[in-house]
């Protein structure tokens, strides 16, 4: 590992912002498109020619920006589009056409599901009260609305009652207009651990359910069951369609699942990660001994120190746990946290930096020169999981294109 001072001068690393940013940008996330590809790739080729991958692009791809991601995604073998809710449905049918098949995850309220049936967008439903606004919306549209139930397996989020799916199913079939395309399910412990005896189970009641709509003659088109976590480790799941979401980010769902891929022998499975997160630095300046820095005066200096102040904080979401833990990188060097991170700034201490000054280029995530902070570096030390890490990134700062 390189300390700070060690070869600063001749770090491979950025002097400026990239050209082409919107005026008044000091952050902003680069994306790297040919890594994100190569994830998207390894999952279609894990999941072979028998299924379609759905890759899972919401909460702004979960944070890295939908708008690139999305048609991305496609190109590298995609040929459905999971969502969130019908807000980013309609956003990301902007960006990718009227052709391709985009699903809402989450729940769309009754009065809106006119509106997805207009733009052909599928959506999870789990009501008698949705089935019923998707008939108006196809009666008024004259177009078929697909609906996709998704079964409550042991996860107990949204969902519906394996007792219930049956009658909802007919009373979709059974409704001119609807169409009963398919059936899911969310796992809700295969990530966190190595023993998959739970998930299992959750897709014996799944298994069971698509039984039972087989026998009354209402079985789904398509079944999709697959997380990321179990598109890698468990080709039973892949069904109809593999739902990939963390994984074509470049990030592996959890460690346990990393360490379940070799022991079942996928060495080669390989994820690259896609997003890095740099800022302007604003300001350099000298603190003498005693000084304290920061709201609260949580961190006071023991030397004649360098600090450079960031313009980002939580707001734009750093997160305010990583306060006196963390680093970031400046001229290819790791420079510490001082003090607690504020709404819209963030203080590191360059005092072993010496090329450092204002308008240079910080890492807070990704790599410069030989030095990287990881996403989980920085969900370590503020204490969550590394979805929140890219997912609360603010969608107000520019997301770039790189290869």
């Amino acid at each position: 590992m390189k300390t700070a001072g060690q070869g600063a001068s001749s770090a491979k690393h950025q002097s400026s912002r990239p050209a082409g940013l919107p005026a008044g940008t000091v952050s902003w996330i680069e994306v790297d498109l040919e890594s994100f590809r190569h994830n998207v790739h390894a999952f279609r080729q894990r999941i072979g020619q028998t299924s379609a991958l759905a890759a899972v692009v919401k909460s702004n791809a979960y944070g890295h920006g939908v708008a690139l991601c999305g048609p991305a995604a496609l190109q590298a073998g995609a040929s459905w589009l999971a969502v969130g809710g019908l807000a980013e449905a309609l956003e990301l049918r902007s960006i990718v056409g009227p052709t391709v098949p985009i699903l809402t995850l989450n729940h769309v309220p009754a009065v809106d599901l006119e509106e997805a049936v207009a733009h052909d967008i599928r959506v999870t439903i789990y009501s008698d009260e949705a089935v019923a606004a998707l008939a108006r919306g196809a009666e008024r549209t004259k177009r078929v609305a697909r609906a996709h139930l998704k079964v409550e397996t042991g996860t107990y989020r949204q969902g519906v009652d394996p007792a219930q799916v049956v009658a909802l199913a007919r009373q979709i079939a059974a409704t001119p207009g609807l169409e009963f395309e398919g059936l899911s399910t969310h796992f809700a412990d295969i990530e966190d651990t190595t023993d998959h005896r739970f998930a299992q189970r959750q897709r014996q009641i799944f298994d069971d359910t698509v039984a039972q709509l087989t026998a009354a003659d209402v079985a789904p088109k398509l079944r999709h069951i697959a997380c990321s976590a179990a598109t890698i480790l468990f080709p039973e799941t892949h069904a109809e369609i593999a739902r990939a979401g963390i994984g074509i980010y470049g990030l592996w769902p959890s460690r346990e699942t990393l360490v379940s891929s070799r022991e079942r022998g996928l060495p080669d499975f390989t994820l690259r990660p896609v997003m890095s997160w740099r800022c302007l630095i604003a300001q350099v300046k000298d603190v003498p001994v005693g000084g304290y820095v920061g709201y609260g005066r949580t961190w006071r200096a023991t030397r004649p120190t360098r600090l450079a102040v960031l313009p980002v904080g939580y707001y734009e979401g750093y997160d305010r746990g990583i306060s006196g833990r963390g680093h970031v990188l400046i001229g290819g060097n790791r420079a510490p946290l001082l003090g607690r991170i504020c709404m819209n700034m963030s203080m590191v201490d360059v005092t072993d930096i010496p090329n450092a000054q204002a308008g240079d280029v910080a890492t807070l995530l990704g790599r410069m020169g030989d030095e990287e902070v990881r996403v989980e570096d920085l969900a370590g030390w503020a204490g969550t999981i590394h979805y929140e890490i890219v997912a609360r990134v603010h969608p107000s700062l520019p997301r770039i294109a790189v290869s």
